[in-house]
């Protein structure tokens, strides 16, 4: 007769031992993939493109837009790329010094933002209306367009806004409550200060009178065709000479270079309730062009400068070959979760010429803004396949 019991239970009893030898066997195979050393793909700065005051547009579908200034004559191009390192060239997206357009030449400091499927490009240029002939007339202009890739046309017949000196270096700002923030600088041009810089530098016998550069910021309308209110003074060089920030932001003056001291370039983003402003200072074609930033608990602010700047400058006193990093922007990946700035330099190879770098940044748990730059070996490239 046969023992149905022991046959069940025999059954029953190899079963589990099956399942325990399963088990334990798909769960080493998965240990040892989880274990599996996987190769980082890097790339070299800088990278493969040549102009400065680079800007890079997410556009959300996985492609990237990086424009600058310099790559064409009398307006802007773009180029785009997949994966941030390797990028192509797409041609010509902006024209200006047309007789219709209100701008002229300088084209510089392009910047595109999208919102609501449209494309709005904020740039500096030469305005043509010059009833005292200056020699610095920038003003701000904005374009719009339907594509990234162009082509834009002027928002209106004239620039943004006069606020009664040259102005360049646009950058657009949106808060949490849906308002608009514009921030640019006022050009050094027929701008003198008075400082213990500028007190030295006449002691010195070096310059009479040292010109600055300003940065500033004002509400912007939400049809980006007028700004809100009075603009508010928000960043200037050191009148100190033992400010911390003195020295570095002066370097074109004490290195003999020029007779100006700059705050230009900004750029603005808000962490964990803390606006912060991103700048560069000294001559944007000498060696000495370095960033640094500012934070505030309101996008007007007040500001104030970090002890730890400047946060990206030369490296050739360390042993490497960059020098002029400036014009900076940070690049959000990752849902945030990664920062990347893009910023033009020079090494020793590309001469005069301005390249476009991308170094990783962070901020520290205590709030302070690091940069990982700059960078010429082998780094992990911003987004992995």
């Amino acid at each position: 007769m046969i023992d149905f019991r022991a046959s069940t239970y025999r059954t029953f009893f190899w079963g589990i031992c099956m399942s325990t030898v399963l088990f334990y066997s798909c769960k080493e195979k998965v240990e040892k993939k989880q274990d599996k050393e996987v190769a980082v793909e890097t790339f070299s700065n800088p990278i493969d493109v040549e102009f400065g005051d680079p800007f890079v547009l997410d556009n959300g579908d996985g492609t990237f837009y990086m424009y600058g200034t310099g790559q064409v004559e009398n307006g802007f191009a773009t180029y785009s790329s997949n994966d941030l390192v390797n990028w192509k060239f797409e041609g010509r997206i902006y024209e200006g010094n047309t007789e219709a357009s209100w701008t002229q030449k300088n084209f510089w400091a392009p910047e595109v933002y999208k919102f609501e499927n449209h494309y709005f490009l904020f740039f500096s240029a030469d305005d043509k209306d010059n009833p005292n002939n200056e020699l610095e007339n920038f003003k701000i202009g904005v374009a719009v367009s339907d594509s990234p890739k162009g082509p834009f046309t002027d928002l209106t017949d004239q620039p943004l806004f006069d606020p009664g000196y040259p102005i360049i270096d646009a950058n657009v700002f949106k808060d949490d409550d849906g308002k608009f923030y514009l921030y640019y600088s006022r050009v050094c041009y027929k701008h003198p200060v008075e400082s213990e810089i500028s007190e030295w530098a006449k002691k010195e016998g070096l310059y009479d009178e040292i010109e600055e550069s300003w940065v500033y910021g004002v509400e912007l309308a939400a049809d980006f065709k007028s700004v809100i209110g009075e603009p508010q003074l928000l960043l200037r060089p050191p009148l100190e000479m033992n400010d911390r920030n003195a020295e570095w932001e002066s370097r074109s003056v004490t290195s003999k270079e020029v007779n100006r001291r700059w705050t230009e370039g900004s750029f603005t983003f808000k962490n964990k309730g803390t606006y912060y402003m991103m700048y560069s200072a000294n001559h944007y074609a000498g060696p000495n062009y370095a960033v640094g930033y500012a934070t505030s608990n309101s996008p007007l602010g007040p500001y104030q400068k970090a002890d730890n700047n400047p946060v990206l400058q030369k490296n050739i006193d360390k042993g490497g070959n960059v020098t002029g990093t400036g014009h900076n922007m940070v690049l959000f990946l990752d849902g945030g979760k990664k920062m990347y700035t893009v910023y033009h330099g020079r090494t020793q190879a590309t001469g005069e010429n301005r390249v476009v770098f991308i170094d990783q940044m962070n901020i520290e748990e205590d709030g302070t803004l690091v940069v990982d730059g700059p960078t010429t070996e082998p780094i992990p490239k911003p987004l992995q396949n």
